[in-house]
């Protein structure tokens, strides 16, 4: 049997990171993945996804993704069963993050710090030559 997901989308809100009594790490998200097939004409859609991630992929991305991120989830489907507060008997579905990665643009990423290395690398084009020597050939025998 095979249960993988493979998504990518925006997250619709800012996601919270909590923590269970026995201090397991734990955050709740959802996405908003556009759907590839549309009709003519249609109007598009888009579906939203619930999500949950725990331990290090949970203080992850507390840490680096926002409402509006761009985020790659990899995981697993996974379902429950509860009785809501009117004594209803419901069902979740949600998809438990394994795995999680940026996919969008550098500026789109403008919490994550990168420890200073957005400096313009240095340009070369008005470097002094007097360090190099001149090689003259006055032979015109090739060796080949």
């Amino acid at each position: 049997m095979l249960n993988m997901v493979a998504l990518m989308g925006r997250l619709t809100f800012e996601p919270e990171l909590r923590k269970t009594p026995s201090d397991v790490s734990v955050i709740r998200f959802q996405i908003a993945c556009d759907r590839t097939y549309q009709r003519a004409g249609a109007e598009r859609q888009t579906d939203f996804i619930d999500c949950v991630a725990w331990r290090q992929t949970a203080e992850f991305i507390s840490r680096y993704f926002h409402k509006g991120s761009m985020i790659a989830v990899e995981g697993t489907i996974q379902t429950s069963s509860y009785t809501d507060k009117n004594g209803n008997q419901r069902k979740q579905v949600e998809v438990l993050a394994n795995n999680v990665s940026f996919c969008g643009s550098k500026n789109e990423a403008g919490s994550v710090s990168n420890n200073g290395y957005n400096q313009a690398a240095p340009s070369y084009a008005s470097a002094d030559n007097s360090d190099f020597e001149e090689i003259v050939d006055d032979d015109d025998d090739l060796p080949f």
